[in-house]
C-alpha cells in the first residue's frame, strides 16, 4: 500500500503564508524550522504541507483540492470572515466547488462529495 501524506510548497514569505493557511483553511502547526524558514502544517485527517520560504517561490499552476462537509456553507461562512474567493461554489471543468488563492498563487479549490455528485 501507498498513501500520499506530504507535499512541500515554496513560499516567499513564510510567516504570512503560515498565517494564512492557519487563519484561513485552519491548518494546524505541527512543528516549524526556524534555521531553514519551513514550517509543517497539518490538515484534519494527518496530511502534511510543508511551507518552506525560498527566493522567487512561484506556484506554477499548482492547485490543492480540500474537502469539506458543505462547499456552500463553506463559501457563506468564509465569505463572512471576509475571505476573498476567486469564485465561489459552481459548476467547473474538475467538478463542482469554491476557489480561492493563497499570498503566493497557490490555488486552493474546495469541494464536498454531496455536491460533487448532484451538481
Amino acid at each position: 500500500m501507498m498513501k500520499f501524506d506530504h507535499l512541500n510548497l515554496p513560499v516567499r514569505d513564510l510567516d504570512r503564508s503560515r498565517d494564512w493557511w492557519v487563519s484561513v483553511l485552519g491548518l494546524m502547526v505541527e512543528f516549524e524550522v526556524p534555521q531553514r524558514r519551513a514550517v509543517a502544517l497539518q490538515d484534519s485527517g494527518g496530511f502534511a504541507i510543508f511551507l518552506e520560504e525560498k527566493d522567487g517561490a512561484a506556484a506554477n499552476g499548482v492547485a490543492l483540492w480540500f474537502k469539506v462537509d458543505d462547499v456552500d456553507a463553506a463559501f457563506r461562512t468564509w465569505t463572512e470572515r471576509g475571505i476573498a474567493f476567486a469564485h465561489g461554489p459552481q459548476k467547473t471543468f474538475w467538478g463542482y466547488g469554491a476557489e480561492l488563492a493563497d499570498p503566493d498563487g497557490y490555488v486552493v479549490r474546495l469541494w464536498d462529495e454531496r455536491s460533487m455528485r448532484e451538481k
